[in-house]
């Protein structure tokens, strides 16, 4: 097989030809900028605010509680430090977890060394925040519940209808990092009492460097970015207009037919996950087992390390994640998988494979076959493995 297997979608996915097509005008023949009075800048406004009904559509919101942002950790930036300095009068407490995005925890840790007090919320086995741990946290000080939609590495869905009625009940902001959700899974802001959502055109088929955060009408927060009067005076700087195009046709075709889309990709996670399981030896699947976005497989396997196992796979035409992150010469395992808890030796070989549009099932049993091959050809260098086989 000559062409790329493409299999990290959870990290950036392609721009659809629909979507470029759409986006190519704005570039050239319609550059106007929106805050223009004469024809050229209204037609760029125009599409703009056509965009803009879009995705508050896709999310149940309305237009003007949509606000773009340049993407996925600006959104979520904006979300935290915004409540936290607009409400510092009210409290100085935030709750969220401790598998969310670094988006979100450098965030926590920045205000933490503002005077602000933050809980990180423990998780299970299967990465699901503990809701009675959440109740407990709450107190007079709590200005904000951030809870992930959906995780990142492992897939886990949060129930973040429970957790919004409890914001709810208590009267504190609750927002969520959907950005691996968004475009995968059907959403209502209002059923699911959600006061702030990030989202990120580039996970769902739009161009990098463009996101939204949902602001519920009523949400007392300040601005990320100061400067003009663009966004209604909560976001300054021109607006990045075939961006907001583009994501504006990604989140449309991404609502279309997405049932028997998330049926396909489902089988196919299900094919890719037992085609692992049953043909190699200790390994893991991480994650929750249903409850999981349609497209994610996160596993271990135990007595090899992701990094190897990643260039092997591209080696094969195959592109693939792990959750490990070389910083420094340093091999730091995922703070997702340490936090559901797996010890560092086993967290170290950990590999997520996230399906999109894209892929077929030729290429999920391609995939298999070669991981069966590459896990086999690296133990066979583990002094350790070799001492399990022995049964020693």
């Amino acid at each position: 097989m000559d062409k790329l297997i493409y299999m990290d979608n959870s990290a950036t996915t392609p721009v659809k030809k629909e979507v470029l097509e759409t986006m190519l005008p704005y570039f050239s023949e319609k550059f106007g900028n929106p805050s223009s009075v004469y024809s050229l800048g209204s037609q760029s406004k125009v599409a703009v605010e056509e965009s803009r009904e879009k995705i508050a559509k896709a999310i149940g919101a309305k237009p003007k509680e949509i606000f773009f942002t340049a993407g996925g950790s600006e959104a979520d930036n904006w979300a935290i430090k915004g409540i936290a300095y607009a409400n510092k009068e009210k409290g100085n407490h935030i709750i969220t977890s401790k598998i969310e995005h670094h988006g979100i925890l450098h965030t926590c840790e920045y205000l933490e060394k503002q005077g602000f007090k933050v809980t990180y919320l423990d998780v299970d086995e299967y990465g699901v925040v503990d809701l009675e741990q959440l109740k407990d946290s709450i107190n007079d000080e709590t200005i904000l519940i951030s809870i992930m939609y959906a995780n990142n590495e492992i897939g886990t869905i949060q129930p973040v209808e429970e957790i919004g009625q409890i914001a709810k009940e208590k009267g504190i902001y609750f927002h969520t990092d959907a950005v691996q959700a968004v475009g995968h899974i059907k959403i209502d802001v209002n059923k699911l009492n959600i006061d702030m959502l990030s989202m990120a055109a580039h996970k769902f088929y739009g161009p990098k460097g463009i996101g939204a955060l949902y602001i519920r009408q009523g949400v007392k927060i300040d601005p990320l970015i100061s400067g003009g009067g663009q966004e209604r005076n909560r976001r300054a700087g021109t607006e990045n207009v075939p961006g907001i195009v583009g994501m504006g046709k990604a989140i449309e075709l991404a609502y279309k037919d997405i049932e028997e889309k998330n049926q396909k990709l489902i089988y196919l996670r299900e094919r890719l996950i037992k085609g692992i399981l049953d043909n190699i030896d200790h390994v893991r699947l991480n994650g929750h087992p249903t409850n999981r976005l349609p497209g994610n497989v996160n596993v271990c396997f135990e007595f090899i390390e992701g990094e190897s196992l990643l260039l092997s796979l591209d080696m094969e035409g195959i592109a693939a994640s792990s959750g490990s992150a070389c910083t420094s010469g340093t091999l730091d395992p995922s703070h997702v998988l340490l936090a559901i808890g797996l010890p560092h030796e086993i967290a170290h070989g950990s590999l997520r494979l996230s399906l999109g549009d894209f892929n077929t099932e030729e290429e999920v049993d391609y995939v298999v076959e070669k991981l069966v091959d590459i896990v086999a050809r690296l133990r066979a260098m583990s002094p350790l493995y070799e001492k399990v086989k022995e049964g020693k």
